[in-house]
């Protein structure tokens, strides 16, 4: 949530962030509802001084009719405070200056590509038609038992699967290795490591609602009867952590990185993805979640996106690092980098990974502050990023290192998890 006071003293970038992010505020009506809050929260603040007053000359009379003046004047700030604040939640976070200006996915810009796109000898295949002849893809089965957008992983793949799990832990819990990556970023030098977490993936609609990631029954699988909703990454539950919360500022940053299920309705892409384990409503990810001084979270976002350049590179797998524009990127991101890796079965880049930074745009809403050394304390920077989205890159691994006879390589840093094994094949 953006703070009232920016809004005023800015009003002609709220206003293209709102534009160029596709949304429609009206600020004028934002600004005169602030108005009469503050002037409705004055008049309660002065009934109250003057019950305080009565009730100290024992005046009964005079305590009483203000009594109910006061209800009258708080019933109406609550209903101006209700509309005041369904208005403010509706305001975007602003884009950073080097986020791109466009309408949608197709003004996205090309920052930088990485790795040879692999050549065949023969026409290279998708992941669905290769995982079902070996046996580790079953769409089918999961079909007639659960319905569409849902698979069975079998054998290999499953232990391809928690091989990249203990690599990508591996890296993400060596400060040595984590040190390396921070160099090219500049960030600070006493580098903390990535705290392992597996969170709930059930969360409360109102703390969903403070995370700004707004989620309909359209899109995400609800429980009204139980006020709960299945969550649709780990960093829903994670960012949330420290709600209501003040950190000390020699703690920070507080990295974490999160295992967990995930669960999407996918209401909207009738049609997109219906092949294979690319769009499903049940998912795995590896989410980091970061929380950091604002005057470090650029670098933390580049530091999240070095890490994520890193694993591809170690799987070996291209990609290519794309630049978010304003009217595709999330609506409390103010950057947004995702990265897209080369599909060769598909024929194109598709969106593996995703690194969001929110500024103080989630830790407003979630009351999460940082209380500095000279004892002032303000909102902090929140960072999410992909670490890896695991049916995604299984499906990478899968069409990249694919076989004239339908076997797949194992990438060489995965071996070591799966007892020595270099190759899928049929059994």
């Amino acid at each position: 949530m953006l703070d009232i006071k920016f809004i005023r003293e800015n009003r002609d970038i709220v206003e293209s962030a709102i534009k160029n992010k596709n949304r429609e505020i009206n600020l004028d009506d934002l600004i005169e509802l602030s108005d009469r809050r503050k002037a409705l929260k004055q008049e309660v603040d002065g009934v109250n001084q003057k019950r305080n007053e009565a009730a100290k000359s024992r005046d009964v009379e005079a305590g009483g009719q203000l009594k109910k003046e006061l209800e009258l004047l708080e019933k109406d700030y609550d209903e101006v405070d209700k509309k005041f604040i369904s208005m403010m939640v509706k305001v975007p976070n602003i884009p950073s200056l080097d986020t791109p200006i466009g309408k949608d996915d197709t003004e996205n810009k090309v920052v930088r590509k990485w790795g040879e796109l692999p050549s065949f000898s023969f026409k290279p295949k998708e992941h669905d038609d290769i995982g079902k002849a070996l046996g580790i893809i079953d769409i089918d089965t999961a079909g007639e038992i659960s319905g569409s957008r849902f698979a069975y992983l079998k054998g290999d793949l499953v232990l391809m699967q928690f091989a990249l799990l203990q690599h990508c832990f591996g890296i993400l819990t060596n400060k040595e290795k984590l040190e390396q990556l921070a160099k090219n970023v500049n960030l600070p030098n006493d580098l903390t490591s990535f705290t392992p977490i597996i969170p709930p993936v059930f969360i409360k609609t109102a703390v969903q609602n403070r995370m700004a990631r707004f989620m309909t029954p359209d899109e995400h699988y609800m429980f009204p009867n139980d006020d709960l909703m299945l969550i649709g990454s780990a960093e829903h539950t994670m960012g949330s952590m420290h709600m209501d919360q003040i950190i000390d500022e020699s703690k920070l940053p507080l990295r974490y990185v999160g295992y967990s299920t995930a669960f999407r309705r996918e209401a909207g892409s009738h049609g997109r993805d219906t092949k294979g384990i690319i769009r499903q409503h049940q998912f795995d990810k590896l989410e980091m979640e970061t929380f950091c001084l604002p005057e470090h979270s650029i670098q933390e976002q580049d530091f999240l996106v070095a890490i994520q350049e890193h694993i591809l590179q170690s799987l070996g797998l291209p990609y290519q690092v794309v630049a978010v524009c304003t009217g595709d990127m999330g609506f409390p991101d103010y950057r947004q980098i995702d990265i897209e890796t080369w599909m060769p079965g598909q024929n194109k880049y598709r969106e593996t990974h995703s690194a969001d930074l929110t500024t103080s745009f989630q830790s407003r809403r979630l009351n999460t502050r940082v209380k500095r050394a000279d004892g002032k304390i303000e909102p902090l920077h929140m960072n999410d990023a992909t670490a890896i989205a695991i049916g995604r890159t299984l499906v990478a691994i899968i069409e990249n290192y694919q076989n004239e006879d339908g076997s797949i390589r194992i990438p060489e840093v995965l071996q070591p998890y799966m007892g020595g094994q270099q190759t899928i094949s049929k059994k």
